[in-house]
């Protein structure tokens, strides 16, 4: 028996998915299958989609499909953080490193998961109780970001509630494995492989001596505090403000270990991926 009778989408807010979800649809009623999405999200596409709510999306989907790119995918995934409910990443854009197939691939893809003949790749989350209770998961980073006009990022960075080390910079960064090739490898971060289970936390454009990047366990925890040096920061969860913090202020950081299942049919590798995305080279000398 297939394991694949509903699946959800989750759409990108401006791509244009139409064509793949006719593709899906039409895979999906060959075999009485259902197909389920977000009702603001195809409400604006003439489609037979089931529009649910993001809590039944999740609870009845056995598939998780994301047409988009990079971002849609984080969406979707945190969207299914917890669960174990696989995602696909449909690429409707430019080359990333999440999606895992084209869009002239879906009906192939999809059999092929129906049919049990793929893997999933855990992937990791970090997480933090923002100031108003509410919990914030990124699958990226989360990020603490000066903003302009307000002074500079003035943190106090702890580990296990041991201090360890003061960042002045535009941004601390604390990234998970799949976030090291975003926000923090723009900040000089290294290129981590996506099975590692621990987190970095860099500084962008640090203005202190010590501009390292640590790499912590994923049992370990992370506190950063707000020193009274520093301007107001905002809180960005993979690219989001979702809050803003002031001096005194503290957010505890902690992992959150194979927080989404990542589908892999094994077309391409992660540094096959990354070498394209980043234009990795080696030196003109040995070249």
């Amino acid at each position: 028996m297939g394991m694949v009778n509903t699946l959800g989408l989750v759409l990108h807010p401006q791509r244009d998915s139409k064509v793949a979800i006719d593709a899906i649809i039409e895979w999906a009623g060959g075999r009485a299958g259902t197909v389920l999405g977000l009702p603001d999200e195809i409400g604006r596409i003439d489609c037979s989609a089931v529009p649910v709510p993001p809590e039944e999306l999740i609870e009845r989907a056995d598939l998780l499909v994301s047409l988009g790119g990079d971002g849609t995918m984080l969406r979707t995934m945190r969207l299914a953080a917890g669960p174990s409910t696989p995602v696909l990443g449909v690429n409707l854009g430019r080359l990333g490193f999440l999606a895992e197939i084209n869009v002239d691939d879906l009906a192939r893809a999809l059999t092929a998961i129906d049919g049990h003949r793929f893997t999933v790749e855990p992937r990791m989350a970090v997480c933090a109780e923002l100031p108003d209770g509410n919990l914030a998961t990124a699958f990226n980073d989360i990020a603490l970001v000066r903003i302009p006009g307000d002074g500079m990022a003035a943190l106090e960075v702890s580990v296990e509630n041991q201090r360890f080390v003061r960042y002045s910079a535009d941004a601390v960064i604390v990234a998970t494995s799949t976030g090291s090739t975003a926000y923090s490898f723009s900040a000089g971060g290294p290129i981590v492989s996506p099975t590692v289970e621990g987190f970095l936390v860099i500084p962008a454009a640090a203005h202190s001596a010590f501009n390292r990047a640590i790499m912590l366990s994923a049992d370990e925890g992370v506190e950063l505090d707000v020193l009274p040096v520093s301007g107001e920061l905002a809180v960005e969860v993979d690219g989001e403000v979702v809050a803003h913090l002031s001096p005194g202020d503290r957010l505890a950081v902690t992992a959150l270990r194979a927080a989404a299942q990542v589908v892999r049919l094994g077309g391409t590798t992660f540094y096959e991926r990354a070498r394209r995305k980043l234009r990795v080279s080696g030196s003109a000398e040995v070249d």
